[in-house]
């Protein structure tokens, strides 16, 4: 099965674009950004799904595995309009 993940590196990912890590054990929700995920140089050429298999839950005690997905660089806006 193709997916996004096994297309995009860590080295492709923008300076500031993050990456939300969800528990499929507890549910805890944290973030990886490159800068975070790049602790030694060959950490950089890991697909999203490699990195999603060697990631862990930082709740305390849990340690079980997590589901990466992307969070949106643009912000999100609310309908602005009204009744003439």
């Amino acid at each position: 099965m193709k997916s996004w993940k096994r297309n995009i590196r860590v080295s492709d990912l923008a300076d500031n674009q993050k990456l939300e890590a969800r528990c499929k054990k507890c549910g805890h929700v944290h973030y990886l950004t490159r800068a975070i995920v790049c602790t030694s140089p060959e950490r950089e050429f890991l697909y999203i799904d490699e990195l999603e298999r060697e990631t862990a839950c930082r709740a305390r005690g849990c340690h079980g595995g997590v589901r990466l997905s992307m969070v949106r660089l643009d912000e999100l806006s609310g309908f602005v309009g009204g009744l003439a």
